[in-house]
């Protein structure tokens, strides 16, 4: 593990020096409020956007356990360094690590020869630059696959399909993902050399959506405890309505496959997750967790998924010092290698499940506004919970009675059973862009992401000054029984 970059002194020097506290004094000679402080950002804050635009454009595409993911680290350290944030580090952890390769094609070799545009799901096995070519089953979604016979598909290619729409909480990707997430491993089950997946998004743009699958580990033979995949891969929203049509007209005719996808495994390699501080007053206090994740898939700089959540819970730590260092430490952590598997976020939590966390909050569905609030303290902190609400519903952001389960990259507070809010982002155009080519930077509102910084602002500022327990409301105890208390 790399040593942390800044000492507890610096750390001190930081409330002194920061840029952040500089700005905060420059115009007025006095610190201003926290609640001034989120006004300001909703109207000019830059610290997100630097951020997103820096790591796009310096770094790029950040594969989990590549070369260039730790590049990103690499990157987003030296930031948060210049930034003033305190304890930077780099907390490495294994990884076997998958590549995308460089084949990528499906063609309709018959009735209708044509190219289809395609692109492999991570996890995927190669079909050998020679590709393979099988008659295609298709398949309504997910359950009509676990509905087939097993043995049903020896020799053929499964098609798997869904029916998913837009929507603001996201509430469809729960709908549609069985097909990616565990729709090879179906089709497997049932004798498929390959599956061909519509891609799980609700653009109609030739942009595969890639994305994880998984298979189910073996438990006998030579492969005993590791799983074996089979090719998988994920055609454009328009390609696979176009292989829909050809099945609407066969008129029973066999439709047929030629797939060439040459994914590798490289093996153990090394991802991490970088962390940052703003130092608290009080360090008996469990700190404030504020995540997101620095990996992305290969095809795209990940500027909305997930660099600009980085970028907004980077920028609220630094917002909330400029009202003065506050009583909790801000912890920031990005996680690394969430994408092919929540390696990260688990890996975080294994190595720092002893040091309890006061709330954990993740930033992980693009930039677009924040529209509702929720907590899982709202029965048990119902004070604080209505006082969070009641402050960022000047932002539009509306309370919620639904209890927040909290984002993939923060597995420690789930862990430790602590409390969790989710600021909720609209996410009606979120699928456009997951996880495919389009998610670039000029994608970004940057008034919609000012407004997610102002909340974060608002909301981290009142948990980093809470004296009491975040997650009851009683008084905290003292540090050596502070783990039984949150």
């Amino acid at each position: 593990m790399k040593t942390a970059l800044l000492s507890a002194t610096a750390a001190a020097a930081f409330f002194l020096t920061s840029p952040a506290l500089a700005e905060a004094h420059q115009d007025t000679g006095s610190t201003p409020s926290l609640e001034q402080v989120a006004d300001m950002a909703l109207e000019s804050d830059t610290y997100a956007w630097d951020f997103v635009e820096g790591i796009t454009t310096e770094v790029g595409p950040r594969q989990a356990g590549t070369e260039a993911e730790a590049r990103g680290r690499k990157w987003a350290m030296d930031w948060m360094v210049k930034h003033g944030f305190a304890n930077v580090a780099d907390e490495p952890f294994e990884m076997e690590t998958w590549v995308p390769g460089d084949i990528h094609r499906a063609e309709i070799t018959s009735p209708f020869p044509q190219p289809l545009v395609i692109q492999p799901l991570g996890g995927s096995a190669s079909t050998g630059p020679d590709g393979i070519t099988a008659e295609v089953v298709m398949f309504e979604n997910a359950a009509a696959l676990a509905a087939a016979p097993m043995g049903s598909l020896e020799g053929k290619i499964a098609y798997i399909s869904h029916a998913m729409t837009p929507t603001q909480d996201g509430s469809q990707y729960g709908f549609a993902g069985p097909a990616r997430w565990v729709g090879a491993q179906l089709a497997k089950e049932r004798g498929a050399v390959a599956t061909v997946i519509k891609s799980v998004g609700t653009d109609y743009h030739r942009n595969p959506h890639t994305g994880g699958t998984t298979f189910r580990t073996v438990e006998g033979g030579a492969d005993v405890g590791r799983p074996v995949p089979t090719p998988a891969g994920a055609l454009t929203l328009p390609d696979a309505a176009n292989l829909e049509r050809m099945f609407e007209r066969a008129d029973g005719r066999a439709i047929m496959m030629k797939l060439t996808l040459t994914p590798e495994n490289l093996g153990t390699t090394l991802s991490g997750n970088v962390v940052g501080e703003i130092v608290g007053r009080n360090p008996s206090l469990p700190p404030v967790l504020v995540a997101c994740h620095i990996d992305s898939w290969w095809n795209a700089p990940g500027a909305f998924d997930d660099g600009v959540g980085c970028g907004i819970v980077a920028a609220a730590a630094l917002n909330v010092a400029k009202s003065g260092q506050p009583l909790r430490t801000i912890r920031v952590l990005m996680a690394g290698a969430e994408e092919v598997g929540l390696f990260g976020s688990s890996a975080y939590s294994e190595a720092h499940i002893d040091e309890k966390i006061g709330v954990g909050l993740e930033s992980d569905f693009g930039a677009d506004r924040i529209w509702r609030f929720e907590s899982n303290f709202r029965e048990t902190n119902e004070d604080l919970h209505n006082r969070l609400a009641a402050s960022v519903a000047r932002f539009g952001v509306a309370n919620s009675t639904i209890v927040a389960r909290g984002g993939a990259d923060i597995n420690i507070s789930r862990d430790q059973g602590g409390a969790i809010i989710d600021l909720q982002q609209d996410g009606t155009r979120y699928f456009d862009l997951h996880h495919t080519p389009d998610d670039t930077l000029d994608k970004i509102d940057p008034v919609q992401l000012r407004q997610n910084v102002a909340v974060w602002t608002q909301v981290v500022g009142i948990l980093a000054n809470e004296a009491r327990s975040i997650q009851t409301g009683g008084v905290m105890p003292s540090a050596p029984a502070i783990m039984d208390a949150e």
